[in-house]
């Protein structure tokens, strides 16, 4: 991203934000004008996978896990002035979940559907195992047959992925940027696609 003078977004958990095996990551990300913004501390799932109207946290469990990820943030100079926008653990809420984030006075946000990008994660032997390659075509797929193309797109990576996982997305990202530059998008933080 740095080669390429690209700009994006980071939601990392407090756990994440409080691990000394990151602060050098963390802080370089800060330092060189990326977006980073909570998604709970320690990866909470809030509602069932079967019943998503319903809730596995307490509105007390919800605003203690949120406040410290807030606090781990502020280590790094991060307030939720600075952090307006949530992406909830697992992109998975619920109308409930949505409602006490505003009360925090925070946005919920949530990843465009229509490609399989959040899928890097995965790896051979899991059931939605999908490759780098089958990945990068389904982004190419979407932008080619929607009416808008991938204007105004919140596209998800994972900055790191389980070891079991050879095929690493992010590795193919000089590749993304270069043919999403080739066809005049704009990559940029998600503060300034919202603000738009």
């Amino acid at each position: 991203m740095k080669k390429e003078k690209v700009k994006a977004s980071f939601f990392f958990t407090g756990r994440f934000y409080n691990s000394k095996n990151f602060t050098n990551t963390i802080q370089d990300l800060n330092t060189n004008g990326h977006y980073l913004g909570a998604h709970s501390n320690d990866h909470l799932l809030y509602a069932p996978w079967e019943k998503r109207d319903s809730l596995l946290v307490t509105r007390q469990q919800f605003n203690e896990d949120l406040a410290a990820n807030y606090a781990a943030m502020k280590k790094y100079g991060i307030t939720k002035k600075d952090a307006p926008y949530f992406l909830p653990p697992y992109e998975w809420y619920n109308d409930t979940i949505a409602s006490w984030t505003k009360q925090w006075g925070l946005q919920l946000i949530n990843y465009s559907p229509g490609t399989i990008s959040a899928a890097d994660y995965t790896w051979p032997g899991l059931k939605n195992y999908r490759s780098s390659e089958s990945i990068l075509q389904s982004i190419k797929k979407y932008e080619t047959s929607s009416a808008k193309g991938l204007n105004g797109f919140i596209l998800l990576l994972h900055i790191g992925t389980d070891p079991k996982r050879t095929d690493k997305f992010y590795d193919q990202l000089p590749q993304l940027i270069q043919w999403l530059k080739a066809k005049d998008y704009q990559m940029v933080r998600v503060d300034d696609l919202l603000r738009k």
